[in-house]
Formats: structure tokens, C-alpha cells, sequence
């Protein structure tokens, strides 16, 4: 496959496709969330509650680049500086620090509107992806669950994440499956879907999908996706389309 792109509009790169694209070719759109539907990296800010946002922010980077093979270890090296944050730190991240990238609503919403379901895979946590969810409507997510203490220490991180049903940590082979399971439950395939995000732990996601798009991503995730959006808002995504 050819990694030549073309500049389509200013900061909106593509290879592979000829727009305008229709929406209503699709039937699910699958997002990231940190530094894709949102402005932060959310166990960054955590950290920097107990004054190791250096520390993890430099871990964070080397994960999101691909420069770390094992991305469940280096999720729970982070997750295990986080010990003795507390749920009201929690609070205090979601309220003065996350907000939704410039075009987020808009993206979902036109998504929803055509008819397409809607599908949320984070390598974060519940404690903000749920939120995420519920502010857009999001009809799908997979993502962390952090473990809080009980007893003298009640209401702070143990620095360890709960197993789930599904699994332990949701990598980018997770996001994969999440997204194959998906389209299994609407009947529809893997080529019917959008997949958006920055970090070389959405390409396993991207990779299966109809219509990958980067969104001010790093540069392998930019490489192997079919559209970069390198300037502006996820709403940039629609000029791709028409109808």
C-alpha cells in the first residue's frame, strides 16, 4: 500500500481515498479519547497530583511513539506511581483540566445523525471515559477500571487496575478486539467503520478499519493512516465528505 499523501485542504492529508466520501457508507465510528476526543492525557494529570507528571508523562510519550513494546507493562508502571491520589483528585482533573478537543461534539453528533453507532476504546480510565460517554452519547466503551481502597485508606488509588470480565488492561490488541466485536454485534464489517486516534496503540484498531484517521498524531500512527488531520479540529473530518 502506497504512503504517499496528498495535501486535500490545509492541514488535512490523505492517501488511498477520493472524497467526497458518504457518511451513511459507514456504520460505526470508533474513537480514542486521550488527546483525541479530549485535550489531556488523563494519567498524566493524575500524576501530577502527586508531583510525577514528568516521570509518567516521559513513559506516556514513549508508548504513544511506539517506542515501547509492552504497552500493559508501561500502563502499570503509571498506574503504580498514582498510589495515594484520591477519588476528589480524580474530581479535580476532570473539572479544571479535561475538555473536549475542538470538533469533538460535532463529529459525533454528524455520526449519530447519519445513522452510525458510536464507539469509545481507551487506554484510560472508566472514572473519565464514562463521563466522555455520557457527554456525547457514545453507545460503546472499553477502557481501565482503577482500584480504589477500602478500609483506613478509603477513596485513594492502590496503584493497580481491576481485571475485568474481558480481560486486564485495554492495549491496542483489546481495542482490535473491542472493535471486531462491535461490527460482529451490528452485523457489519470491520470496512464499515471510522477508526480516529493518535497513539500507536490505536493502529491495531485503525488497521481493521474502513477509514483510519490520525488526529494530531505521532508520526508512525500518521504514516499508516489514510487521512492525517495535521491542523485544526476532528471536525476537519467531515470535509471529507458529502450527503
Amino acid at each position: 500500500m502506497t504512503h504517499v499523501f496528498h495535501e486535500f485542504s490545509r492541514g488535512l492529508s490523505i492517501r488511498g481515498i477520493a472524497p467526497p466520501l458518504k457518511l451513511a457508507s459507514y456504520k460505526l465510528a470508533a474513537f480514542d479519547m486521550d488527546s483525541t476526543l479530549i485535550n489531556i492525557e488523563c494519567v498524566d494529570e493524575i500524576a501530577d497530583v502527586v508531583g510525577k507528571k514528568a516521570e509518567v508523562a516521559a513513559i506516556t510519550e514513549a508508548a504513544m511513539r511506539g517506542e515501547i513494546a509492552d504497552y500493559k507493562e508501561s500502563l502499570r508502571q503509571r498506574v503504580k506511581l498514582l498510589r495515594g491520589v484520591t477519588v476528589a483528585d480524580l474530581e479535580r482533573v476532570y473539572v479544571e483540566r479535561l475538555k473536549l478537543n475542538p470538533g469533538a461534539k460535532e463529529l459525533v453528533a454528524a455520526c449519530k445523525a447519519a445513522g452510525m453507532k458510536t464507539l469509545l476504546v481507551s487506554g484510560g480510565f472508566t472514572f473519565f471515559t464514562d463521563r466522555v460517554r455520557d457527554l456525547l452519547g457514545i453507545d460503546f466503551t472499553r477502557s481501565n477500571v482503577l482500584e480504589i481502597e477500602s478500609g483506613p485508606n478509603c477513596g485513594q488509588l492502590t496503584g493497580r487496575m481491576v481485571d475485568q470480565e474481558w480481560g486486564d488492561i485495554c492495549d491496542g490488541a483489546e481495542k482490535r478486539r473491542m472493535l471486531l466485536e462491535v461490527c460482529a454485534k451490528l452485523n457489519i464489517s470491520p470496512r464499515e467503520a471510522i477508526a480516529v486516534g493518535d497513539g500507536a496503540n490505536d493502529l491495531p484498531m485503525m488497521n481493521e478499519a474502513g477509514l483510519s484517521v490520525a488526529f494530531h498524531a505521532k508520526p508512525k500512527v500518521r504514516e499508516q493512516a489514510l487521512v492525517q488531520v495535521n491542523e485544526g479540529g476532528l471536525a476537519r473530518v467531515l470535509e471529507l465528505f458529502s450527503g
